[in-house]
């Protein structure tokens, strides 16, 4: 298997974003956590079935049944990158925040008062509101499980202390968008289903650096976004086929009662869930090249890609963080030791001693180094830290981020 860092820069001819300048020097895009950049191959699925094939749904005429014959194979692309053997079980909408309200609606029905909801303090704001909403509606009290303020991890023996058999639903992230930290989900839908418990997984930031494994994770369901891992602005919801047959959905009476119509409300972004399938091929013809076997079926692509990409992630990851610490007037927040970077994703947030978010932010991007700040819907994990209103700087590294471009920004954060 060859190593992506020999490939990266043939690999990163196939964005087209990548050969922005700005003022005279080529973009540094490290806001990949708030929406990677997309191959051409992408652009040109959405473009292809807007000039080929545009139609609506279930017409008996040619453009219709391409459209949904293109709609089927999307079903099965995301499948296959969550791991799921019924592509049924996956539904598309506009992004995960809205799906995961509507599902949050539906549970809500099936709760009463005295039952209880475990979301935490570590996650994004689209896996803890939506949940206390919906507790609010059925009566349910809501608990939040606390996180370690030293390495920014979930506090399992708080999880474990919060858990009863009063518990209808853990809702939990697979990594936080904020510090990159790996939260272990097998373990934590474990103890949800022993006692009784439902658990729903956002891997919306999980998606981009590491592989998706619904069965492995034993989850009931899991959300994730399309424009995380290099495709358009699109949300995926997976659940359990029981659960999606049984519970009821807020719908049209006119749409169908079974899977995945039941839970794919009104018209759907067909151009752009074209767009989805061309983004998990991409990822699966990534791992044909470096497994040098163009005869691989895509979920086996699909595990020899997201192995290179992790391998070269966390040599980027290395020189990053090793960095970061000789600056003396920087943070870093969350995981920092090495020998523990299996449990963290390349994504980093850092404070300045002098220098709030928003100037570190506007001054890297003055130089051509895009950066995120603020909060990132983590609003729990800054307040908790007291980081608000300014909250952080967040470098977010993917697979088509080089080591020159990590010099180039500790460069530029030392010229702060």
């Amino acid at each position: 298997m060859l190593s992506l860092d020999q490939d990266v820069d043939t690999l990163r001819q196939q964005f087209p974003a990548l050969s922005r300048q700005h003022r005279g020097k080529p973009v540094a895009y490290f806001d990949g956590p708030a929406g990677t950049q997309v191959p051409q191959q992408v652009i040109d699925a959405i473009g292809n079935y807007l000039s080929r094939c545009n139609a609506n749904h279930g017409g008996l005429f040619a453009t219709s049944r391409e459209s949904d014959t293109m709609l089927d194979d999307a079903h099965r692309a995301v499948a296959d990158l969550l791991g799921a053997d019924d592509p049924d079980c996956v539904y598309f909408g506009p992004n995960m925040t809205t799906l995961t309200f509507a599902l949050s609606r539906a549970l809500a029905k099936t709760w009463k008062p005295g039952d209880e909801v475990l979301v935490t303090r570590l996650d994004h704001d689209a896996n803890v509101t939506p949940w206390v909403l919906a507790a609010e509606d059925a009566g349910a009290t809501v608990r939040y499980v606390e996180f370690d303020r030293e390495d920014c991890t979930l506090d399992m023996e708080d999880f474990r202390a919060q858990l009863s058999d009063k518990t209808r639903l853990v809702a939990v992230g697979c990594a936080s968008n904020a510090t990159g930290s790996v939260n272990p989900v097998r373990e934590i839908c474990a103890a949800a289903r022993e006692v009784g418990a439902l658990s729903f997984l956002d891997a919306v930031h999980f998606a981009p650096h590491r592989l998706i494994d619904v069965a492995e994770f034993g989850c009931d369901f899991l959300a994730c976004s399309a424009y995380k891992f290099f495709g358009p602005h699109m949300g995926i919801t997976w659940g359990r086929r029981d659960l999606l047959e049984n519970l009821t959905a807020y719908k049209v009476r006119p749409a169908p009662d079974d899977l995945p119509g039941k839970w794919m409300t009104g018209t759907q972004n067909h151009e752009c869930i074209a767009g989805v399938l061309a983004a998990v091929e991409y990822l699966a013809d990534l791992g044909r090249d470096v497994a040098s076997d163009q005869m691989l079926d895509r979920r086996s692509a699909l595990k020899a890609s997201y192995q290179v990409v992790g391998e070269y992630e966390q040599t980027l990851l290395t020189k990053l963080l090793a960095g970061l610490q000789k600056i003396d007037e920087v943070k870093v927040w969350g995981i920092t030791d090495p020998a523990r970077f299996d449990e963290r994703l390349p994504t980093v947030s850092i404070t300045h001693k002098r220098l709030a978010a928003p100037e570190m932010a506007q001054r890297l991007g003055d130089a051509g180094v895009f950066v995120w700040h603020g909060n990132y819907y983590a609003l729990q994990l800054t307040e908790t830290l007291g980081l608000e209103p300014d909250g952080m700087v967040r470098i977010g590294l993917v697979h088509y981020n080089t080591g020159e471009e990590v010099d180039r920004l500790l460069d530029a954060l030392n010229k702060l």
